[in-house]
């Protein structure tokens, strides 16, 4: 899952960057608004972090250029502080506004409840099939009975096929973790019910596999 980062600072690519990789993101960097154009032509990105004030070609008309052709979610980060900036943005299609300075975390979580809301209702890899609002999982057409905490996991890793997530990061992209849920040991206690539920062969898995040292991925490679 690639983010497109237009920002003509650098120090505050760099902040921005480190932040977004930390929590298991792709990350496409451009300097400048026409970079930034065709840079989302050939990654296609999942959402894109944009700034207003931009050289070559500003943010307003970039965001028109990609809303024209594209529902990829889009935030606006600026330093302006006027209301017409920020209703100009979202008028133009932007998904949100964020005023510089800001604080990396408020950026997350924006960053977390946009990616949320643009995912597919129903997603599918090899012979598994998640349906989001069902809140249910198929394996080759059979449910697999799952709870709330452990569909939530579980569509935190579906939804990331192939990626890393550390047990922080599961937590922190899956939604409705009660106070009790939010341990280490918690994440792989569900993980072994995950398996037991899902796997063949639960000390073989094929389906949800460990990365020794850094936490749980779905497997890209399954077969139907």
């Amino acid at each position: 899952m690639a983010i497109l980062i237009v920002e003509d600072e650098a120090s505050i690519r760099e902040v921005l960057c480190a932040y977004l990789r930390r929590d298991g993101y792709g990350v496409v960097e451009a300097r400048d608004g026409r970079e930034g154009w065709e840079l989302f032509a050939t990654c296609s990105p999942e959402l894109v972090l944009l700034d207003l004030n931009l050289p070559y070609l500003d943010g307003v008309t970039l965001c028109r250029q990609i809303r024209n052709v594209s529902p990829v979610p889009i935030i606006m980060v600026t330093a302006r502080t006027e209301e017409i900036d920020e209703l100009q943005g979202l008028n133009i299609g932007a998904d949100d506004y964020l005023r510089k300075p800001f604080s990396p975390g408020v950026l997350m979580a924006r960053v977390h409840a946009l990616l949320r809301r643009y995912q597919p209702d129903t997603i599918t890899c090899g012979d598994l099939t998640l349906d989001r609002p069902k809140m249910t999982v198929l394996k080759q057409g059979l449910k697999i009975n799952l709870t709330t905490t452990q569909f939530n996991i579980f569509y935190a890793l579906m939804s990331r096929p192939g990626q890393v997530l550390t047990r922080e990061q599961i937590l922190d992209h899956a939604s409705g973790f009660a106070a009790a849920d939010v341990l280490d040991r918690t994440v792989d206690a569900h993980i072994k019910t995950i398996r037991h539920l899902l796997e063949d062969d639960s000390r073989q898995p094929r389906y949800i596999l460990t990365v020794i040292g850094k936490g749980y991925k779905l497997n890209d490679e399954l077969q139907s």
